[in-house]
């Protein structure tokens, strides 16, 4: 699998080029060349690999999804890094991402297992562990630069403390966090954790990390990387909980009343196997949503024939997400404060 930039640069790179990269040369998101397509056969193998007991699980499947994009990570070095992510003792549940029913047709999918019950804790856990990896199997080093207001911050420094060849410096607003998170993250004495506190919003943090991104001279002179949802890894990392959700929520047969609630053909450009799979019982997912990030991850599970109706983006005052989505216009403009922070 080949990766290349949304903002049309035509080299084509690998899985671990783009890891360690985050950011394109020319200021674009890596992207795949294209969605493996997984058709009602793969889906039921892919059922069978969740439900499979002591062989299967959340962490088998996350090899499966993954391999399906990871082509330069020999598979046994694969499966043991996934294996060694998704595990009860991190996550405090042998089902990772464990369903609720609320009522007939109506579930929670608990994300917020990890370590510092976010959760970013489900991408970021991998992430640390394929830096780790990585930098090991090319004996080099690398400065993690990250922007937070909440979350981001906290998993990313949980997921990379003590990691060897890695070094993370996360830029926060100062006063902006919840006590909680800011607790989390400063209290955290790793040597290769470094919290810094700017005097702006968490939009002046990013704008930071996303310069410094841009200057390719500093920027590879000093190993910087990302961990925030521009890198890749972690948007793939997030679609693993999409089929694990699906696949907790729906029986093999089709369910009366869910059947064919695909997009009509024509709507959207259905992918091949998402066409294909419009006899299968579909699912929404309600996503709570700051940026494009998670909620993206559905749509990626989507493009590859996972059979969702809808991804709803749930909000709060910082709507931007939604205005564009309705209105088709982009502004900049002010964060309101809320209660709750995200990022």
């Amino acid at each position: 699998m080949l990766y290349l930039s949304t903002r049309g640069d035509p080299a084509r790179k690998r899985f671990c080029e783009i890891l360690l990269e985050g950011l394109a040369p020319d200021g674009g998101l890596y992207l795949p060349e294209h969605y493996p397509q997984i058709d009602a056969a793969g889906l039921a193998r892919l059922r069978g690999v969740f439900n499979g007991g002591a062989t299967g699980g959340y962490a088998a499947l996350a090899f499966e999804i993954l391999s399906l994009y990871i082509d330069d990570i020999p598979a046994s070095d694969l499966r043991a890094l996934c294996d060694r992510t998704y595990t009860e003792a991190v996550y405090g549940t042998p089902q990772i991402v464990p369903l609720k029913s609320l009522e007939e047709g109506l579930h929670l999918e608990a994300l917020s297992n990890g370590p510092t019950l976010a959760f970013k804790d489900m991408a970021m856990q991998l992430l640390g562990n394929l830096f780790e990896y990585e930098l090991g199997r090319r004996g080099e080093e690398l400065n993690v630069l990250g922007a937070t207001s909440g979350d981001t911050g906290s998993a990313a420094e949980y997921a990379m403390r003590g990691k060897k060849g890695v070094r993370v410096f996360m830029l926060s607003p100062r006063g902006r966090m919840s006590a909680f998170q800011q607790a989390q993250m400063f209290s955290l004495m790793d040597e290769n954790i470094h919290n810094i506190a700017i005097a702006g919003v968490f939009d002046d943090c990013q704008d930071i990390v996303k310069e410094v991104s841009n200057d390719l001279d500093f920027k590879r002179a000093y190993r910087i990387g990302t961990v925030n949802s521009i890198n890749w890894a972690r948007l793939l990392a997030q679609v693993v909980y999409y089929f694990a959700g699906y696949f907790q929520a729906t029986s093999d047969a089709p369910t009366p009343g869910l059947r064919g609630s695909l997009p009509p053909e024509g709507a959207d450009s259905p992918s091949g196997a998402q066409a294909a799979n419009r006899s299968l019982p579909s699912v929404s997912f309600t996503v709570p949503s700051g940026n494009f990030g998670n909620v993206c991850a559905g749509h990626v599970a989507r493009q590859m024939g996972l059979p969702i109706d809808k991804l709803v983006v749930a909000t709060n005052e910082n709507d931007v997400l939604d205005e564009f989505f309705r209105t088709g216009v982009y502004r900049v403009r002010a964060a309101a404060d809320t209660h709750e922070t995200s990022s």
